[in-house]
């Protein structure tokens, strides 16, 4: 029985669950926390987009940003199984979605 309940908390939780406690612990209505959620998400896409300052804080919790990754020229490589030479395709330049972790997510583990 203890494994049962060991598992049942490594699940994480589900949107509706997530709504559902928030709603509870803040007396708001689950559609009011949807409301804060889905604003949020808008304000971040505002954020993150090309007109914005392409930075999203999340105050205490988290600074999402996004990163230009540089472009990496073909290159021989090596398969480590065969030793066989093989060529590694060129990457193109591209942006990538990056987030770091503020002070108060990292005491909370």
């Amino acid at each position: 029985m203890v494994k049962k309940a060991a598992a049942a908390k490594s699940k994480p939780m589900s949107k509706s669950e997530i709504y559902a406690t928030l709603a509870e612990r803040t007396g708001l209505s689950k559609k009011d926390v949807g409301s804060v959620f889905d604003e949020m998400t808008k304000l971040m896409e505002e954020s993150l987009g090309k007109k914005g300052p392409r930075v999203f804080n999340v105050p205490g919790l988290m600074k999402v940003y996004v990163h230009q990754r540089k472009a990496s020229p073909a290159r021989m490589g090596r398969n480590p199984a065969t030793g066989e030479e093989v060529q590694i395709p060129a990457r193109p330049a591209k942006e990538v979605i990056k987030v770091r972790a503020l002070k108060g997510l990292k005491e909370m583990i």
